[in-house]
């Protein structure tokens, strides 16, 4: 019996052990370690329904008023478009990829970034003699992310710079929960009528910084799968062969057993 409560332990501790290094990420880095990210910057880029707001500005004020779009604020529900409002509105890309700015009409956007379409408005007034010395500042409204599973902070994530990583938005969902699955973190990406699907082993950084999805895209949806445990916990009794508490319950019911025959 003392040899069978031996081989119980062990196979405790090692479980215990096989967790570990299921829930510990970049197993493959050691200290001084130099690894290159293979996949080229992803900066986000125009779709057709993204938001973005355009402000420009210049030393003449008056004649930059007209290409900022003004909110129009609620008052005992009168709109108020006097133009007193600080908030500035959105220009919504079109189904065709274009925004309506005044006095440019139409101006394709789709495919851009955000440094790009804000050179592009900005060479434009400058060659139509509209505006002289403008600084144009294009800026992301409802560009966003959504982070499913087992995370701690779950949910919708928003855009604020020209790239975001996988790691940056597991870091703003609060990071993975300990129950949730680090070896195939799915990444949902829609690329026109296709729906791609790539899996990220984040015990691995030759994986992360490989993949096609280490870059993130707006609209990309991120979901962590439990881990067994996790999932076991959804049946009527999670205590399975591959639990380690499954192994320490009946380690310590047989350290009882041992304890009760050597006292008879």
């Amino acid at each position: 019996m003392k040899k069978i409560l031996s081989l119980l332990l062990i196979a405790a501790l090692l479980a215990g052990c096989s967790s570990t290094k299921k829930v510990t990420y970049f197993q493959d880095l050691q200290n001084g370690d130099s690894k290159t990210i293979t996949t080229l910057v992803k900066k986000i880029k125009m779709q057709p329904g993204d938001k973005i707001s355009i402000v420009v500005n210049s030393q003449t004020p008056e004649f930059v008023a007209r290409y900022n779009l003004i909110a129009p604020t609620m008052r005992l529900g009168t709109a108020n478009t006097s133009g007193n409002s600080n908030e500035i509105s959105a220009y919504t890309i079109d189904s065709y990829g274009c925004i309506d700015f005044p006095e440019m009409g139409k101006i394709p956007v789709e495919g851009k970034t955000r440094e790009e379409v804000a050179e592009y408005i900005k060479n434009e007034l400058i060659e139509r003699k509209l505006v002289l010395d403008p600084t144009v500042t294009v800026e992301y409204v409802n560009q966003q992310i959504s982070v499913l599973g087992e995370v701690n902070r779950p949910g919708r994530i928003n855009i604020n710079k020209d790239y975001i990583t996988i790691l940056d938005a597991i870091a703003m969902a609060g990071d993975l929960k300990i129950e949730g699955t680090r070896s195939d973190v799915t990444v949902l990406r829609q690329e026109g009528d296709t729906q791609n699907v790539y899996e990220i082993d984040f015990t691995s950084a030759d994986a992360i910084y490989s993949s096609p999805a280490y870059y993130l895209q707006q609209n990309d949806v991120v979901y962590v799968k439990p881990n067994t445990k996790r999932a076991g916990q959804a049946s009527i009794n999670s205590n399975t062969l591959r639990s380690t508490s499954f192994w320490m319950s009946l380690a310590s019911f047989v350290m009882a057993l041992v304890t009760f025959i050597d006292n008879r």
